[in-house]
């Protein structure tokens, strides 16, 4: 018998205050994986690594347009039941996680992806939209052989972080961009935010412990955690709050979102800032500043590597991160990129003079 999360002929499902509901809308048969997914997968970072990689699998292997923020949530809230039946397949997961290995994707990655349409694929069978033959068979798929742990991705200097604030700056178009951006920015390179943690604070999220200024984090599952605030995101956030009530002629509620998305000509949406607009800050900042691909972990990462090496201690460098526990940062800093520099000292027993041309190789 054919479960909730899905609806045939005219219908499909939309989610509402009372659960999962019908909603009159033309169409063919269709699922809907946003209303299904919370029983599967509790947390909201969770649920948006799958919908992305689902909607890459679409891409590949059904030839579809990649889509982002709200584009991709319509398309996961009305998937169509015909095409998931004709790409739903052990095989055809297999080559595609083969696939993924071979562009570079990293083991962590790699497993991710599989554990999103394994999930997927029991979710569809449970509703009675796939057979159970076939949600078994792509739940025995392994993973392939990938490259361990995570991809290294760049560790940046306390330099190439100010100068990433600085061209999120510039990138800017009104003056409530330039607020907004490096608000983001100067929070990424200070607090050493998950992408998805920084679109999902609230205003409500900040308040005063002990004359400190702090802002509740929200982690991965469901864990919270108190973060100090430097006075410079204080400032920032100050105003940056003006500016809302400037834009929109109202204060900022405490449960509105914390950075938000501009309207054209630079007023300030009541809608919050998504995780994908933050990595597109990023990485047109990155191309400003003229270093290359940066992307948003890339900022945490180098948060971490920049106060190690300044001799902060490891379980404040942990805390910072928001670990479990000290083991799993020692881990973490043991991925970033080691100074052998033996090649360098070798050189100078040689006899051999530095050449300033040398610099142009990496310019």
């Amino acid at each position: 018998m054919r479960q909730q999360g899905f609806n045939r002929g005219a219908h499909i499902l939309r989610r509402e205050s009372g659960g999962i509901v019908p909603s009159n809308n033309s169409g063919i048969e269709t699922f809907n994986l946003v209303a299904a997914l919370p029983g599967r997968a509790s947390s909201i970072h969770t649920q948006r690594a799958y919908y992305r990689w689902l909607d890459t699998y679409l891409v590949d292997l059904a030839g579809l347009k990649p889509t982002y923020a709200d584009e991709r949530v319509m398309r996961m809230s009305a998937l169509s039941v015909a095409l998931l039946q004709q790409i739903m397949s052990a095989a055809q997961l297999r080559a595609w996680l083969g696939k993924l290995a071979m562009e570079g994707h990293g083991r962590q990655g790699v497993q991710q992806a599989r554990a999103a349409l394994v999930t997927i694929a029991s979710v569809l069978a449970e509703a009675g939209l796939l057979d159970d033959y076939t949600s078994a068979g792509m739940s025995n798929v392994r993973a392939p052989n990938a490259e361990d742990g995570q991809r290294p991705g760049r560790w940046l200097s306390p330099d190439e972080l100010k100068i990433m604030m600085t061209a999120a700056r510039r990138i800017a178009t009104t003056d409530n961009q330039e607020l907004r951006n490096a608000l983001v920015m100067t929070m990424l390179c200070t607090l050493a935010l998950r992408r998805d943690e920084l679109s999902s604070a609230r205003w409500g999220d900040l308040s005063i412990q002990n004359n400190r200024a702090v802002l509740m984090v929200h982690g991965k599952g469901k864990k919270t955690a108190m973060v100090d605030l430097p006075r410079p995101v204080v400032g920032l956030l100050t105003s940056w709050r003006g500016a809302i009530q400037r834009s929109r002629g109202t204060a900022a509620s405490l449960e509105s979102p914390l950075v938000r998305r501009l309207w054209k000509g630079g007023r300030v949406s009541r809608f919050g800032l998504t995780a994908d607009g933050i990595w597109e800050i990023v990485g047109q900042s990155a191309v400003m500043a003229g270093i290359g691909h940066v992307a948003p972990h890339d900022l945490r990462r180098s948060v971490a590597g920049a106060l190690h090496e300044a001799g902060t201690p490891i379980d404040k460098i942990s805390q910072l991160l928001r670990h479990a526990n000290v083991a799993v940062t020692e881990r973490y800093l043991s991925r970033l990129p080691r100074v052998n520099e033996g090649g360098v000292i070798m050189s100078g027993l040689l006899g051999f003079e530095d050449d300033d041309e040398s610099d142009e190789v990496y310019g």
